[in-house]
C-alpha cells in the first residue's frame, strides 16, 4: 500500500483550480479563492492522512466547489480530458433552465453551500451496463452517496484520467424530481454533461459514488 500525502494533494488540487482559471469564473481575486478554500486543509489532513494514494478509478479526497461560487456551466467548460486541451461542454438535451433544477436529492447533505471535501471517491466502473436506479440501491445499501453534478465536475477536474473510454459515470445524487439522471461522458475528444434516463442501463455508464462530505472544521 503506497504511502499517502494529503497535504500535499490538498495543496496539488488547490493549485489546479487556480491553474485552470475557477477564480476568474467565480468573479473572485486568487487570494479571495484560496482563502474559501484554505480552512479546509486541516479537515482533509485529518481525515485523509490515512488514505492511500489514487488509482485511476478511485481517488482519496477531491475539493468541491458548488454553484454557489462557479456556475456549472462555466465549470464545465474549465474540465478536459488527460492529454487534450479541448474544454468541456453541457450536452444540449440539457433545456435552458434545466441544470439550475438538478439539486442534491434529499438523501444528499452537503456539508457547506460553498465549498467542502468529498472523500473516498469512485468512479463506480462496476456499475457499468446497469440501469442507474439499481446502482444507485447498491450504493446506498453499502452506506455511501451518489455524486452531484457539482462533484462528478470537480473529479473531473482534478483527475482528468477518472474520464474514460467505456468507463464514464452517472451523478445520482443531482436530480431534478423526474427520471433523468446526470452523468458525464467523452463527446468528440472532450468532457459532456448530459444525462440518461433512470431506467435505461449503458454498458459504459457506471455510478459514482464516495464514501461522504465533510466541511471545514468537521
Amino acid at each position: 500500500m503506497t504511502a499517502f500525502d494529503a497535504a500535499a494533494e490538498f495543496d496539488r488540487q488547490v493549485r489546479t483550480l487556480l491553474d485552470r482559471g475557477h477564480p476568474e469564473a467565480a468573479g473572485l481575486t486568487a487570494a479571495e479563492f484560496g482563502a474559501l478554500l484554505a480552512p479546509l486543509r486541516e479537515t482533509v489532513t485529518e481525515r485523509g492522512g490515512a488514505a492511500v494514494a489514487p488509482e485511476e478509478g478511485r481517488v482519496p479526497f477531491v475539493l468541491v466547489v458548488t454553484r454557489e461560487v462557479v456556475p456549472v456551466e462555466r465549470a464545465v467548460a474549465l474540465t478536459t480530458l488527460a492529454g487534450r486541451t479541448k474544454p468541456g461542454v453541457v450536452d444540449r438535451h440539457f433545456a435552458d433552465g434545466d441544470l439550475i433544477r438538478f439539486t442534491p436529492t434529499k438523501e444528499v447533505e452537503l456539508p457547506d453551500a460553498r465549498a467542502y471535501v468529498l472523500f473516498d471517491v469512485e468512479r463506480g466502473e462496476e456499475f457499468c451496463g446497469a440501469v442507474p436506479e439499481d446502482a444507485m440501491a447498491a450504493i446506498a445499501d453499502r452506506g455511501r452517496t451518489p455524486l452531484t453534478i457539482e462533484e462528478g465536475i470537480a473529479l473531473v477536474t482534478q483527475y482528468p484520467a477518472a474520464l474514460a473510454k467505456n468507463k464514464c459515470f452517472s451523478l445520482g445524487g443531482s436530480r431534478c424530481g423526474d427520471r433523468r439522471v446526470p452523468a458525464i461522458w467523452i463527446s468528440q475528444n472532450a468532457p459532456k454533461l448530459g444525462w440518461c434516463w433512470a431506467g435505461n442501463p449503458h454498458t459504459w455508464l457506471g455510478m459514482a459514488s464516495a464514501a461522504g462530505r465533510a466541511a471545514a472544521g468537521a
